[in-house]
């Protein structure tokens, strides 16, 4: 399983320019990353001058790199069709349990972005995954979700007992226990990946803010949500401080965002913090983010072996494979035994991480009944037979 760093915050703070640059940096240091976005404006196309898609698509100037833009909406009536066909024909109708607006089950498009999200993050082939996400409100409203989900649950099943009639329009001839079995299933799969995203050794957030007073207030209050939730946040990047120049206007600017700065510092406590000067050129392009990137994480040393390695910001990475002689190691947190199968076929060995395969990179053709296996300490050691 890929490292996951989400970066989050307000809009307009510079979550684009911080995340991306940081994934352009650990591609530099010789690791395979994937930057993700799940933002509509397509603002991650346009920080790396690349045209990102619904698949990962590689980054050319930047060896390692593959970026991917998710479109959530899409992909809502692929997931859970039958929960939406099935509320198509009631949809602006009111009854006394739910009018129209209730029937709209908020952070959906969220969770959307989350369950594509997992199905890369337990791809063994990635070494980092980092989540240029959408402002932290919709964070927030994916958290919650699973809580919502029983709720309009049951909604929906009483407007079923009161409807009568309607009942057929809704469910065809499946009993509204279907409905149900639906809504649960989705709720497990919003469950695991909160699961994983308040596990540590997987994910690490990182605060992205401004040094002004509404920016401090929101990012303060964005903590203590996310902390709510156990989202290990363990580091905050303040973007745009104003530079020391001899001029009254740009001092009293400064002693204004020292002052919030130093507020933001107090409401956060035990976290690695990083101050971003404004700078007299936007920041796009390669080169602009290697600038950043050097700004954000000076010193990234990439090892042999699995890591973990510190990058900053309070930050640790590791690869997701590494191969050594006869035995592949996979770092694969919080995977229980149960979650995973080996097999091989036209001598590929493939690893299944909660039903999805992989297939294992090894140089000569095997048999997964001649491969020995162990689940250790978070790492699974897949020893090959000698050639």
């Amino acid at each position: 399983m890929a490292r996951l760093l989400l970066f989050g915050g307000k809009g307009g703070v510079g979550k684009t320019t911080s995340s991306t640059a940081t994934a352009v940096a650990l591609a530099d240091a010789g690791l395979k990353v994937l930057l993700v976005s799940s933002d509509p404006a397509h603002s991650t196309s346009d920080s790396l001058g690349v045209d990102l898609g619904s698949t990962p698509t590689e980054v050319a100037e930047v060896p390692g790199l593959w970026g991917i833009e998710l479109d959530p909406e899409s992909r809502i009536m692929d997931n859970i069709p039958k929960l939406t066909q099935s509320l198509g024909p009631l949809m602006g109708q009111e009854t006394p349990e739910m009018n129209a607006s209730e029937m709209v089950l908020p952070g959906l498009d969220e969770a959307m972005a989350f369950d594509e999200l997992l199905k890369h993050l337990e791809n063994p082939d990635w070494d980092v995954i980092v989540f240029d996400t959408a402002p932290t409100g919709h964070t927030l409203r994916f958290l919650a979700l699973p809580e919502i989900i029983e709720k309009w649950a049951d909604k929906i099943i009483r407007m079923q007992r009161l409807t009568g009639g309607l009942r057929a329009l809704m469910f065809g001839s499946k009993e509204g226990e279907k409905m149900r079995e639906e809504l649960e299933r989705f709720r497990r799969r919003v469950l695991h990946v909160r699961r994983i995203l308040s596990d540590p050794n997987v994910t690490r957030f990182t605060l992205v803010t401004i040094p002004e007073k509404m920016g401090v207030n929101e990012t303060i209050r964005a903590n203590t949500a996310l902390r709510e939730f156990d989202l290990p946040v363990s580091g905050c990047v303040i973007n745009r401080m104003t530079p020391d120049l001899e001029h009254a206007f740009i001092q009293t600017r400064r002693n204004n965002e020292r002052a919030n700065v130093e507020e933001l510092r107090e409401g956060l406590e035990d976290m690695f913090f990083h101050e971003v000067e404004l700078r007299d050129t936007d920041i796009h392009g390669i080169e602009n983010l290697r600038s950043v990137a050097s700004d954000l994480h000076p010193e990234i040393v990439v090892e042999d072996g699995l890591g973990p390695f510190e990058i900053g910001l309070g930050l640790e990475v590791n690869r997701g494979t590494w191969r050594d002689g006869d035995v592949v190691s996979l770092h694969l947190p919080g995977i229980a035994r149960e979650d995973l199968s080996l097999r091989s076929e036209s001598g590929v060995v493939y690893v299944g991480i909660n039903n999805r395969e992989h297939p294992v990179d090894f140089p000569r053709p095997a048999k997964a009944s001649q491969v020995q296996a162990k689940l250790e300490d978070d790492v699974l050691r897949l020893t090959f037979p000698p050639e």
